[in-house]
């Protein structure tokens, strides 16, 4: 089949097309209120307006007094007089006279002339008097007003993802919405004739469909909504049909299987003659034939067209798929990658990059260890199900010796 876009390119290369084509395909910001926000990428930088804390306060529960009231450095500290109590919340205009404490809780505002703070464990009460055990040092266990920020500072960058932290960050300044990044809307499909849906019977030469519990599973684990489709039969109207109605109405359409080389895998001719292939078979095992592509007259949808063995899935979305819809929301943040140690030796004899399933542990020297799963073969699901992350093998043939440093893509 003669094209007009690159196939077999590697898998930087294609990482690359990824990230350019999501940057030209930015989704747009919107408006929601904080409750509605957890894992979104915030679209505007978050500048505070007020300080924090706002005003000086109480770091523990115990008096606060005027510190040079406790006399010379060296001499027993003089007892204070107890005058009265401030708790979090108040805002009656207490003073503090020469000699005076007062009593104090955790997050209670300071009363005027208070500079230091004594805890309850460092004192004792008779009458009206307080006696300290041990001389505070000046500024003890107060929270000054803006120490942790000013206003004008930049306290969230546009691009970050939204944590609870940061949500609550945001809340501390009396934010009750932000500015983030619309999530994008996806649409997923299966094809192949040979599937069948979990709780019918099957014939001989079916299989039941487990590519679109994982793909739902893996956008909702992404918190994505995605909406699956019917599955797609090994009939070019109908894909098109289907796929033209999808293009129109979503921002990103995956598909699985139909993508390859063979007499009924016909979204390759599809998709270059009605829409923009970006790239079409990156050099990386498993997950070589997907496929990238602009829907043109299919609509304004990016297709993302995956192979159809199940862990080809797999790794196509963890390492491509979730750069894609991430791109498109702007996120400056990249996803987990660390560095392990091989729990035991590998061969590689190919030259595509590789996303071996393997489990992480730690070893008995506290360093991570990464341990490959021996079924690597792209149909073996139980073993991607026994595992939590890709380990990635670079290009080239190598022997990889037990020990040696590889990244790994937690799930």
């Amino acid at each position: 089949m003669a094209t007009g876009f690159p196939t077999r390119i590697r898998f930087e290369e294609a990482t690359a097309v990824v990230d350019s084509i999501a940057a030209d395909h930015r989704l747009p910001g919107e408006r929601r209120a904080l409750s509605r926000v957890q894992g979104q990428v915030l679209a505007q930088d978050l500048v505070a307006t007020l300080p924090q804390p706002p005003f000086d306060n109480a770091a523990m529960d115990g008096f606060a007094l005027h510190h040079p009231d406790l006399g010379p450095a060296g001499e027993a500290a003089a007892a204070l007089r107890l005058v009265g109590e401030r708790y979090a919340g108040d805002t009656n205009d207490a003073r503090l006279g020469a000699g005076q404490c007062m009593r104090i809780t955790t997050g209670a505002a300071l009363p005027d002339g208070a500079d230091t703070v004594v805890v309850k464990e460092s004192s004792r009460v008779e009458g009206d008097l307080v006696f300290l055990a041990s001389r505070p040092s000046p500024g003890q266990h107060v929270r000054r007003l803006g120490e942790e920020c000013r206003p004008g500072d930049r306290l969230l960058e546009a691009g970050q993802v939204l944590t609870p932290s940061r949500i609550a960050l945001a809340a501390s300044q009396g934010v009750p919405e932000l500015d983030v990044v619309r999530r994008p809307t996806v649409a997923v499909f299966t094809t192949g004739d040979e599937l069948v849906e979990p709780g019918l019977p099957l014939s001989r030469g079916q299989v039941y469909n487990s590519n679109r519990e994982q793909l739902m599973g893996l956008l909702r684990a992404d918190g994505l909504d995605p909406v699956a489709w019917p599955n797609l039969p090994d009939d070019p109207a109908q894909v098109e049909s289907a796929l033209r109605h999808a293009g129109h109405a979503f921002d990103v359409v995956l598909t699985c299987g139909g993508v390859s080389a063979g007499e009924k895998d016909h979204l390759p001719a599809l998709l270059e003659a009605q829409g923009r292939v970006c790239f079409w078979r990156v050099m990386m095992k498993p997950g070589m034939p997907v496929l990238l592509a602009e829907g043109g007259a299919l609509g304004g949808a990016l297709f993302l067209c995956l192979p159809g063995n199940p862990v080809s899935v797999l790794a196509t979305w963890l390492t491509l798929g979730r750069r894609l819809v991430d791109g498109l929301q702007g996120r400056a943040e990249p996803r987990p990658r660390w560095l392990a140690r091989l729990g035991s030796g590998w061969s590689k004899t190919h030259h595509r990059r590789e996303f071996l399933r393997g489990r992480l542990q730690q070893g008995e020297d506290g360093s991570l260890l990464a341990l490959p799963n021996p079924a690597h073969g792209s149909h073996r699901m139980r073993a991607a199900a026994d595992s939590d992350a890709l380990i990635v093998l670079a290009e080239g043939p190598r022997d990889y010796a037990t020990g040696a440093l590889v990244d790994v893509l937690p799930y």
